[in-house]
């Protein structure tokens, strides 16, 4: 039985497991989520995430797994080849490190929910685009000289890891914000070679059935 991946399209915590799955070979099942319509609080996926959040990964008979990051570390620990976790304890902790500036430090300051609040409290778009700006930069200064001293081809070494699957979503999202990519060559030459994997390409979310084009 394959597991369903209930995911949104552009939004960079799926796209993080999207990329595991396909580094991994694992074939799935696509629910999309609205984010922009509010599909996330309705009822019917709460009953899947009482948290309200995507992604979500339902295995079947009742087992939902929920937190991008999460999911990553069980699909390494289900599925291990090929591995998004190096071998050694301390490059397994570089590369979660890697991981974790990206899924604590910049994406939650910058999701769907962080900014409809901002513009509950009368923050212009200019402003509210100004904070998107300041803490992916903030991030990106943070991972660029890890991703130059580990990186080889990937963040960490030449073959993605989990690492990979957190950068290569945030550096979509820096994108679509039009944030200058040009301060961090490191992190940009990590972009380009995801760009040509074809897990990285499967996972795009221009690839997604939800995708709109834009």
């Amino acid at each position: 039985m394959k597991p369903t991946l209930y995911s949104a399209w552009r939004a960079t915590a799926p796209y993080r497991v999207r990329i595991g799955l396909a580094l991994k070979g694992i074939a799935y099942d696509y629910v999309p989520v609205n984010l922009i319509k509010g599909e996330q609080r309705d009822a019917a996926y709460k009953a899947v995430n009482p948290q309200g959040l995507t992604p979500a990964l339902d295995l079947g008979d009742g087992q939902v797994l929920t937190q991008s990051l999460a999911i990553l570390e069980w699909l390494e620990e289900t599925h291990p080849q090929p591995a998004i976790l190096p071998t050694a304890p301390l490059d397994r902790q570089r590369v979660r490190a890697m991981a974790l500036v990206v899924a604590c430090d910049i994406h939650p300051l910058n999701n769907t929910r962080v900014g409809r609040a901002l513009d509950k409290l009368g923050v212009s778009k200019e402003d509210n685009l100004a904070w998107v700006h300041r803490w992916i930069t903030d991030g990106f200064d943070t991972l660029e000289p890890m991703v130059s001293r580990y990186g080889s081809g990937f963040a960490f070494g030449s073959e993605p890891t989990i690492a990979d699957c957190c950068l290569i979503p945030q550096v979509y999202s820096a994108n679509r914000f039009e944030v200058d990519l040009s301060p961090w060559p490191a992190i940009r030459a990590v972009a380009e070679r995801a760009a040509a994997h074809r897990a990285f390409q499967a996972a795009h979310p221009s690839q997604q059935p939800d995708a709109v084009p834009v």
